[in-house]
């Protein structure tokens, strides 16, 4: 039975439950509603802010800073930008020009293109900063800063566009929820090699950059990129001498074609190494070193097994070093110091496990999981972006960088536009008689295909019939098996990928890349070019899955119908008529079984006579009264370049019927229509 509450107890209750509810509805006007949420102000983040504000969409960006581009406010430690700003190239195609311009954003204001900010050609690192202020505050993209991002988690929702909402937390406890998460935060903590003495070791983000700091002393510096050679070239002048170690040999970027490997502007040490000026390079496992300190403050190098049966917190003095034993040990000599110059990796701590971002395999386990198409592989509606992002093309293209991850970002948003809001990948149509001029242009100017080679791709639909085209530019090459699905247009009678690449055994660590006769001239022997240069894939219909995943090594794509390549060129300017556009034009040609040339009003009429089809420059210009108006200048030009058959025109009864006039006047007499007198037909050939 019941017991019934005093008066006073049903309204404590009364007004506890509607307290309750004033919080429950506090907290939820408290959560704030985004379908996107860029968590970054770095470039990435950025520039996908400025794709979602053109489409006018519901977005926001986080960022922890008072400004955009922290990270470049403190890196590069010796404040200059390995990234080229080229300003001349000759030519004033602005698209052309991207090809050259490593730090420019993509917009429509020729004002960011960052030639303006910069004379350099290795620009300071404020530049850039200066520069990501003015992109946010001249677009008015909506950035929140002074937002740290501290915890990401999901809220499952049937009716979300993915099937959950993800909450967002900030350092103040501001909760917000969005529909879709972009994460541009690039790699920015310090990776670390946990070793015995490991404590005495000074991290690149905070040594000294000043060189005196450094004069007279030994250094040793742990890394092999160019962090590690930046800071070795600061202070090559004034150090005894500097030893590098790292587990892997040197990689040159001239002799990778890779951004990230080591670049000319930091490599003076290889200089002194090789010319016995007492610096040097090791290989080595860090982990299996071991540093301990004498009472001097030296700092001596051994290994962790010489340490197994002795005291680790021991002195050098009383520590057996490898010096002991081998008395040509190549550390053998004290340093000074020791500095960490490892590079950076991506912050997972922020990201709930529901989320399942982790990290990638191997050398990529700096990099969080993602698919071809930039999302992550653990969770629907969470894409990655900028350096992030780089585990897709690793070592392979630029997507680490600017002059790379511009294009591939531009490529999500035209994935996302077309899942969340039914807006198809552009891709005007063209007649088939543009197709090989088509191509040549975008070879000869593409910046998107020629920074992400191997990587982002032009995909050509053929109409059926091969009639007309539909030019797709910069998809990703790694889901074209559902390009379908991603970007609303069809492929059912087969297509072309036009697409850039290096020669397969070119370029590597351990190549000569400058060795006699490294280049190849002749249009038969393209499919041997070395050099960056234009791919052309034709596929009868679109590949499938299964030949994605079991496509050759190092192809970016399955095996095609057929394939061609245009032979590099030492200018990279593939308009050369015999060399370049003329082999295109045959391979095009061959895979259409049509004849892709243009012709005359004379030849089409010749053909309209003679043949049963025409070629589609008859059918979609002759015989739809198109084409060049003919002129006295134009026939002559036609009949000297033997382009046509010299059929003067004349205007005198003699001129026309020359030597054999009686034998015309006997044909005409055969043929006089009756009661119309012969020099009336003649006089009248120009109304005819």
């Amino acid at each position: 039975m019941a017991v019934p509450l005093a008066k006073g107890t049903r309204g404590l209750l009364l007004t506890f439950v509607l307290c309750m509810s004033l919080a429950c509805t506090s907290c939820a006007s408290a959560l704030v509603h985004h379908d996107y949420c860029i968590v970054g102000a770095g470039p990435s983040g950025l520039q996908m802010a400025y794709f979602l504000q053109q489409a006018s969409r519901d977005y926001v960006v986080f960022e922890r800073s008072h400004a955009p581009g922290s990270f470049f406010a403190l890196y590069p430690r010796h404040r200059k930008l390995i990234s080229i700003n080229k300003r001349y190239t000759g030519k004033s195609n602005s698209e052309f020009n991207l090809r050259h311009d490593w730090n420019s954003l993509l917009s429509h204001d020729s004002r960011l293109l960052f030639r303006h900010y910069s004379r350099d050609f290795f620009p300071h690192a404020d530049t850039m900063v200066r520069y990501l202020e003015d992109f946010a505050s001249r677009l008015e993209l909506q950035v929140q800063y002074n937002t740290a991002i501290t915890h990401v988690t999901l809220d499952r929702d049937p009716q979300a566009w993915n099937g959950h909402y993800f909450i967002l937390t900030d350092q103040n406890s501001q909760t917000y929820r969005c529909s879709l998460l972009l994460v541009a935060t690039g790699t920015w903590v310090p990776n670390v090699v946990s070793f015995t003495g490991s404590e005495y070791v000074e991290g690149y983000e905070t040594v000294s950059i000043n060189p005196e700091d450094f004069a007279g002393q030994t250094v040793l510096i742990l890394g092999r990129g160019n962090s590690a050679f930046e800071t070795a070239e600061n202070i090559l002048g004034v150090t005894n001498f500097i030893h590098m170690v790292s587990r892997s040999r040197v990689r040159l970027s001239w002799a990778t074609h890779y951004v990230g490997d080591l670049r000319a502007i930091n490599n003076g040490l290889l200089d002194t190494y090789q010319l016995k000026s007492l610096d040097g390079l090791l290989e080595g496992d860090l982990e299996d070193l071991a540093i301990v300190k004498d009472k001097k403050g030296k700092l001596h190098i051994t290994l962790r097994f010489y340490l197994e049966n002795s005291n680790s917190s021991a002195g050098a003095e009383t520590v057996t070093l490898p010096q002991d034993e081998l008395d040509n040990f190549a550390t053998r000599a004290p340093y000074d110091r020791v500095i960490r110059c490892l590079g950076w990796k991506f912050d997972f701590s922020i990201y709930n496990r529901s989320l399942r971002l982790v990290p990638g395999r191997g050398n990529k386990r700096k990099y969080p999981q993602i698919k071809p198409s930039y999302e992550s592989r653990g969770t629907r509606g969470l894409f990655v972006l900028g350096t992030a992002s780089h585990s897709n093309d690793f070592r392979k293209s630029a997507g680490g960088f600017i002059h790379g991850f511009r294009y591939t970002t531009r490529a999500v948003h035209r994935l996302l536009e077309n899942h969340h809001h039914g807006v198809p990948w552009p891709s005007p149509i063209y007649p088939i008689t543009h197709l090989t001029n088509s191509i040549i242009k975008r070879v000869n100017e593409a910046s998107g295909l020629y920074q992400m080679f191997s990587v982002l791709a032009d995909i050509i639909l053929l109409k059926e019939n091969a009639t007309a085209f539909e030019y797709l530019e910069e998809y990703p090459v790694g889901i074209l098996a559902q390009l379908e699905l991603h970007t609303g247009r069809k492929a059912p009678s087969g297509l072309f990928a036009v697409i850039m690449e290096y020669g397969r055994n070119f370029s590597g660590a351990d190549k000569d890349v400058f060795y006699y006769n490294r280049a190849v001239g002749e249009a038969q022997h393209a499919w041997q070019s070395n050099f960056l240069h234009p791919v052309i894939y034709y596929y009868k219909r679109l590949p499938t899955e299964r030949e994605m995943r079991l496509r050759p090594p190092d192809w970016p794509l399955p095996r095609p119908d057929a394939i061609h390549h245009i032979v590099e060129d030492f200018l990279t300017d593939w308009t050369a008529p015999n060399a370049h556009i003329l082999p295109l034009r045959r391979f095009l040609e061959n895979c259409l079984g049509t004849d892709l040339r243009n012709f005359f009003a004379e030849s089409c009429f010749l053909f309209a006579l003679t043949r049963q089809k025409l070629p589609p420059s008859c059918q979609q210009g002759y015989l739809r009264m198109q084409g060049l108006v003919g002129s006295e200048g134009l026939r002559r030009h036609a009949v000297e370049a033997s382009l046509m058959e010299n059929y003067t025109v004349v205007d005198t009864p003699n001129e026309l019927l020359g030597g054999q006039k009686e034998i015309h006047d006997q044909l005409l007499k055969d043929h006089i229509i009756p009661g119309r007198p012969l020099q009336h037909l003649i006089n009248t050939k120009d109304e005819l």
